[in-house]
């Protein structure tokens, strides 16, 4: 688009005015033919006279070059106040100027148009050859005349007056023309309440400059999109928050800036495509040298930067964080391809030395584009989004200009259900950060309306299969936000445990942690959050004296602000295990991930960077001394270190919790795409952990059951965390029942037994534990009883036994010690030597291959199932 503007003119001297001109000054190579010059007369507003442009402009200097119409004596006239306007071929006014103040037009290509007034003017007084100059904008003079050249040129005047958007936004994160008035011109792209983008609809062709702008104006700008416009203003950075956010800057033009429509409906400037066949984000590196170079093409900050207020499209767009309260939805382009640290889920998880760059943050903003901005969630996928590159809240968003609600496709995620359950000998641990949990609806947030509570007793129930202890954070006290005195969680606990009860989960137990100090543990003011814990007492037993606290919260010590850790141990299966449960201080004050301090990655171990990391460090190393303290006065002891540590696993709060202790952290079990209990800002992360001693760790077992994280910020949502599920498997004894070689009648207790009927004709009758029966030589009538019951056969000559109530859900038979003889040697055992055979009514017996030649025709029953169907079995009902 050529740029074409009114540089000079003379109106007015003393005597007789003489040598009247008017210079436009346009973009080297463009075509004037068809533009026009209209003179006003401010008495009256009418046209009194026109003058044609024509021909090619040359270059001149700059890129631009000037054309003169020379006028009669006389011909301009003397102002108070009069007018020019420049017309293009369309008959468009491009521009409206006035000298010796401002007026309407009433007729001609102008009428309607209030003239802009330069501001300077010619008395009468100055001498023949001055004039009225427009440099870098501004208009000044009189001053000597420089027609026919292009103004400023081998005098710093500024190319001119013109200056392109790449030129202002320069090749880095702040403009090189901060402070100066410039001229320039684009096209309207998208409006806001207070300013409006502005892109130059021919690119410069550099990938480092950006070609757009905002222009702000404070108030509704009286633009439109499709606009040509010619802004004259201030280059300035305006940093959100200001400076002590860590924010980038944003370039704009302010200053009240003077905007002339040059036309309107224009086609917009191309969407620049982020991903495959465009411009494809950096996937690992934000900012590898703390500024030092600009490199869009390998650090994601500045990647971003490059495209600030242009238009883009950021094509197939995969949702890796639900929408938020902020109005935001963060994902990756090309649904996915090529971005690292994805999930099968279709989280994006944060490594050590990647903190995911290639994050786009998609932004609704009312005020540029006003549609019904959707909920959405993990693995959805939006197609392609539209809208202007802006920065805001320490990230480069995509503030939306065109609905892609239509386009939108539901990956239908569903919260997941832990496989891990407990049993006689499995003992289950959850940790679960509840979000400010409390019953008052009268504090600003209404938990029970919401169905919070109910929610998060649901997914304890129907979730993380009612786990046997759980460890709950940012447990609010009874009256919540309102301060009031009250320090006391009870009515909170009982609450959750009344709503678990509803849901058909346990009777739990809760243990309040009653050593804090009222309104000096953070969060929210008057609320008194802290940790507690739901025990089921069916299952384990409180060891009594055992609930304590680490420190205390007076000024100085590790946890002053900060929430008290909760310590108690219990009893399972004559084996104790104490907890320390943990919620330390906050990440609050971190700088923004794409802000000034850079590189963010390397830098994790600053507090200018992560915030509030020194409280955290003093509080891992309260919680170190107190665990080598318990394990050195109880070597091998059972320890369980859980919580919210608002601290990744690779960085010192936690890593050297586990290092200094001996401790293993089963975050680090998960393969490193799934370590996540939280997502920010689209990456997933684990700021909460188990960690456990070295006994329980050998046969642990671990889920991050995510629930709550990956779904849309609503009212309704349980919490923003999700729990954590661990299994520790504690082997019972078993009672020894051993028969004689005669017929014998062996009961087993209501534990778990081993009977043993040996030879004769033998009646085994297992309790209510998980049973092991060994029937022996003859035939024998077997009843496994309640429990996860075995049935175990080492030889095929020991008879054709009965077993009364075979469950097929929970119960197996153990051919192991069959099939580990010398003539058997298949990988598939099952199929190849064991036969199924419906006998009776409803009854199934099981055939066994009596030497492994797999000739099954002849294989030799080795016991009955009454009242079990072959239908009803499979593969996981044998051990073989």
């Amino acid at each position: 688009m050529a740029t074409v503007f009114i540089s000079e003119f003379h109106y007015d001297n003393a005597g007789t005015d003489v040598g009247e001109f008017i210079e436009v000054t346009a973009s080297a190579g463009a075509d004037l033919t068809g533009y026009s010059l209209v003179l006003y007369n401010g008495n009256g507003g009418g046209a009194y006279g026109t003058f044609a442009l024509s021909g090619i402009v040359a270059d001149q200097a700059n890129g631009q070059g000037t054309f003169v119409v020379d006028l009669p004596v006389n011909g301009l006239q003397n102002g108070s106040p009069d007018g020019i306007a420049l017309v293009d071929v369309a008959g468009n006014v491009v521009e409206f100027l006035s000298y010796e103040g401002e007026f309407t037009a009433t007729d001609g290509p102008a009428a309607g148009l209030t003239s802009t007034d330069i501001g300077v003017s010619e008395t009468g007084s100055e001498p023949a050859g001055q004039s009225l100059q427009r440099l870098n904008g501004t208009w000044t003079g009189p001053a000597s005349a420089t027609k026919g050249s292009v103004n400023g040129a081998g005098n710093g005047g500024g190319g001119g007056g013109l200056t392109s958007i790449g030129e202002i936004q320069g090749a880095g994160h702040t403009s090189p023309l901060v402070g100066q008035a410039v001229v320039t011109t684009g096209v309207v792209t998208a409006v806001d309440t207070n300013g409006f983008y502005l892109q130059d609809p021919v690119s410069d062709d550099d990938l480092a400059t950006s070609d757009a702008i905002f222009v702000f104006t404070s108030s509704a700008p009286g633009v439109a999109v499709g606009d040509e416009l010619r802004v004259e203003g201030t280059v300035s950075e305006f940093t959100p928050g200001g400076a002590s956010t860590r924010n980038l800057s944003t370039t704009q033009i302010s200053g009240t800036p003077t905007l002339t429509v040059l036309s309107t409906g224009n086609a917009l400037p191309a969407a620049t495509i982020l991903g495959a066949g465009g411009r494809v984000p950096p996937t690992e590196n934000i900012d590898d040298d703390a500024f030092g170079s600009f490199d869009p093409e390998t650090d994601g900050i500045d990647f971003f930067e490059s495209l600030e207020g242009m238009r883009v499209t950021a094509q197939d767009f995969l949702v890796v964080n639900g929408t938020n309260r902020f109005g935001e939805i963060f994902g990756v382009v090309d649904n996915g391809a090529g971005a690292t640290g994805l999930s099968d889920r279709g989280t994006l998880n944060i490594s050590p030395d990647d903190f995911n760059p290639e994050r786009v943050q998609i932004q609704f903003d009312s005020g540029v584009f006003d549609f019904a901005f959707p909920d959405v969630s993990v693995g959805d996928r939006l197609g392609d989004v539209t809208g202007v590159v802006g920065y805001g809240f320490g990230n480069f968003e995509i503030v939306a200009t065109a609905d892609f609600s239509n386009t939108l496709q539901a990956a239908g995620l569903s919260p997941e259900v832990s496989p891990l359950t407990s049993g006689d000998d499995q003992l289950t641990v959850a940790s679960y950060n509840v979000l400010n949990l409390d019953p008052n609806d009268s504090d600003g947030d209404t938990d029970i309306a919401n169905g919070r509570f109910a929610a998060i007793a649901q997914q304890i129930v129907n979730n993380l299969n009612s786990p046997d202890i759980i460890g709950l954070q940012e447990v609010q006290d009874n009256s919540g936000g309102t301060d009031d005195g009250v320090t006391a969680a009870d009515v909170t606990l009982q609450t959750l445990v009344d709503a678990i009860a509803a849901a058909g989960g346990p009777t739990y137990a809760f243990i309040d942690n009653t050593f804090i100090t009222d309104n000096a543990s953070g969060g929210q003011p008057g609320a008194n959050i802290r940790t507690a814990y739901l025990y089921d007492p069916s299952r384990v037993n409180l060891v009594e004296g055992s609930v304590a606290t680490i420190g205390g919260q007076g000024s100085g010590e590790a946890f002053a602000g900060a929430r008290l850790p909760l310590v108690a141990s219990f009893e399972f299966n004559g084996e104790t295990v104490t907890l320390v449960n943990n919620h330390f201080s906050s990440k609050g004050g971190s700088a923004p991930i794409l802000g000034t301090e850079q590189p963010f990655e390397a830098r994790q171990e600053e507090v200018a960077v992560n915030g509030s990391l020194d409280e955290r460090q003093a509080q891992s190393l309260a919680v170190q001394n107190y665990v080598n303290g318990l394990v050195s006065d109880a070597p091998g002891a059972n320890v369980v270190v859980l919580g919210d540590f608002n601290e990744f696993e690779f960085v010192s709060p936690v890593k050297d919790l586990a290092a200094n202790t001996g401790l293993t952290n089963l975050t680090e079990t998960l393969p490193e795409n799934e370590r996540y209990s939280f997502i920010f800002q689209g990456n997933s992360q684990s700021l909460d952990h188990i960690l456990v001693s070295e006994g329980l760790a050998a046969g642990a077992e671990f889920d991050a059951v995510h629930v709550n994280a990956e779904f849309a910020e609503t009212d309704g949502r349980a919490s923003d965390h999700d729990p954590l599920l661990a299994r520790f498997t504690f082997e019972t004894a078993l009672n020894e029942i051993v028969g004689t070689n005669g017929r014998d009648v062996l009961i087993g207790t209501d534990s778990a037994d081993r009977i043993e009927g040996r030879r004769g004709l033998d009646t085994l009758i297992g309790g209510a534990g998980d049973d092991i029966l060994l029937g022996g030589r003859g035939i024998d009538l077997l009843t496994g009883g309640e429990g996860r019951d075995t049935f175990v056969y080492e030889a095929v000559n020991e008879g054709l036994d009965i077993i009364r109530d075979f469950n097929p859900a929970e119960d197996v038979i153990d051919l192991r010690g069959i099939f580990s003889g010398a003539n058997y040697g298949s990988d598939t055992p099952f199929e190849d030597y064991v036969n199924l055979i419906s006998f009776g009514f409803g009854n199934t017996t099981v055939t066994v291959d009596p030497n492994g030649d797999r000739r099954n025709l002849l294989n030799r029953p080795l016991v009955t199932l009454e009242g079990v169907t072959p239908g009803m079995l499979s593969t996981e009902n044998f051990l073989v």
